[in-house]
């Protein structure tokens, strides 16, 4: 039997968190980074609002495909490699889309960047292997915080650097790739080898069908507004989706290595931590896109709005809540040490849905928006902080790798959803008597609507908190003896920070 991982000085142990806190960072301001500038890539590239939109949406449809894959990958031949492999692929993405005339390549190189998704749960695999158990919650929480932090900051960024009276919308690539060059320095000089292997073969035919199935199930919630979601195109590829699961969920069971132990993905602890974890994207990306929009709104003409740039909206409205979530990420890493992740999960439905309950009540001053996007940073850090812990304390260490990876992916389903009923739900309804010559604008209900629906969002995540994760324990095949080279579910396991809250917070 293995021994718990030996304690690495504190100067090593602080620069390894650092470096993959920094690779988080990247992850998260990979997803954002376009969002203030689809309209100045349409313009620029003379292309339509729906071709403009593949920009996001081949991201997303990639992080799905390749973040479970590399995760797994990481478990079987090593994760600083895999970690190393995956950066290199983004600095290509992000020189591709930096330097591209072309909508086709542009596209392709967002397709790159998309597999950095796979970084996070890299990141906390080698956390797990890295840091001590007691204080693994903390440095999974401060990488947690720095992903939460990214994404605001590259909205602030972005709008910054496109504020010009001759925006270019690349500079906001060659930003992310001085960025990821400075994460791939960091890991390699920073991060110690990997030490736990599992090795065994891929699992191709799994792996090309769980692929299928994830894009055509985020397809339509991405296009759904511009196919119509009672179109044909929607309907089927929804219905394709859950054909292709079943298929998914067959070959998963028959298959003797396969790319995810169902046993393990429906792990009541890891299940309900995915649900978890979509729930917090939605709400997350419910309060980029709405309060983002919100504040642009002409209140001169519709009677609500803050008359924000781009830039204002990002800097005064949405990086308060970014910077309230990187200063409650290592708070919430305590509070998951010393009260289990259940309760620290519990406080974020709380302050997610009192946050946008705020919102809801008053969103036509600016110190309600900004306080309320400030409790809804809380909630987002305190979630983040707690579904790594409970991922880590419910598999063995030779699963952290995809077990993380899929609940990525549920975090990332849960953002194309929250941006997707945004759209779908200001779109709805227009404010009425606009003057001539203005475009269609949203009525200040769907605003209420849009973060009322929020609201339910996040409170749902204190049911699943006290119901769904009532007892957190590993179960007995947790405990089992990993493949052929990679260890077992040892000592380490067994004293994880997860297990620690585990004991704390059983029914």
């Amino acid at each position: 039997m293995s021994s718990a991982p030996p304690s690495a000085p504190a100067t090593g142990r602080t620069a390894t968190v650092f470096a993959l806190s920094l690779a988080a960072m990247v992850v998260s301001m990979m997803q954002t980074l376009v969002v203030p500038i689809l309209g100045l890539i349409q313009t620029s590239l003379h292309t339509t609002t729906a071709n403009a939109s593949w920009v996001t949406t081949a991201t997303l449809l990639s992080a799905a495909v390749f973040t479970p894959v590399l995760g797994r990958f990481g478990d079987q031949h090593g994760k600083k490699g895999t970690l190393i492999g995956v950066l290199v692929v983004l600095i290509a993405g992000t020189v591709l889309s930096a330097v591209t005339h072309s909508l086709l390549w542009l596209i392709v190189g967002r397709v790159l960047q998309g597999a950095a998704t796979a970084i996070f749960p890299l990141a906390l695999s080698i956390l797990r292997e890295e840091v001590e158990p007691r204080k693994l919650p903390g440095a999974m929480a401060v990488a947690s915080g720095a992903f939460a932090f990214g994404s605001g900051i590259a909205l602030v960024a972005t709008g910054l650097l496109t504020s010009g009276s001759h925006p270019d919308y690349r500079s906001a690539f060659w930003l992310a790739t001085g960025m990821a060059v400075l994460v791939l320095i960091a890991v390699v000089t920073l991060v110690p080898a990997t030490r736990h292997k599992t090795g065994g073969r891929t699992d191709v035919l799994g792996t090309l069908t769980l692929a299928a199935t994830l894009v055509l199930l985020l397809l339509p919630i991405t296009q759904g507004h511009e196919w119509g979601w009672s179109s044909g195109r929607t309907l089927g590829t929804f219905a394709g989706a859950v054909v292709m699961g079943a298929v998914w969920v067959l070959v998963e069971r028959k298959v003797s290595e396969p790319l995810v132990d169902m046993r393990m993905f429906v792990h009541r602890p890891v299940l309900f931590a995915n649900v978890a974890g979509l729930l917090v994207g939605f709400g997350a990306f419910v309060l980029f896109i709405g309060v983002s929009y919100l504040a642009q709104m002409p209140s001169s003409i519709l009677g609500y709005g803050f008359d924000a740039s781009v830039l204002r909206a990002s800097v005064e409205y949405l990086l308060p809540s970014t910077l309230v979530s990187l200063v409650a990420a290592p708070v919430g890493g305590q509070l998951v040490r010393r009260h289990g992740p259940r309760v620290v999960l519990a406080l974020a439905a709380l302050a997610g849905a009192a946050g946008f309950g705020w919102l809801v009540a008053d969103h036509g001053h600016t110190f309600s928006v900004i306080g309320s996007g400030a409790l809804v940073g809380v909630a987002i850090a305190f979630g983040y902080a707690a579904m790594p812990a409970i991922i880590v304390g419910s598999v063995p260490r030779h699963q952290t790798g995809i077990a993380n990876g899929i609940n990525s992916i549920s975090r990332s389903t849960g953002s194309a959803i929250g941006s997707a009923v945004v759209t779908t739900v200001l779109a709805s309804k227009t404010a009425p008597h606009l003057p001539p010559g203005v475009p269609p604008l949203p009525a200040q209900s769907q605003y209420t609507l849009s973060f009322a629906i929020a609201g339910v969002a996040l409170a749902l995540v204190a049911v699943v908190a006290w119901a769904g994760l009532r007892h957190i324990h590993v179960a007995p095949h947790h405990a089992q003896p990993a493949a052929a080279g990679g260890g077992t579910a040892d000592a380490a396991d067994a004293a994880s920070p997860g297990r620690e809250a585990a004991s704390s917070t059983s029914a």
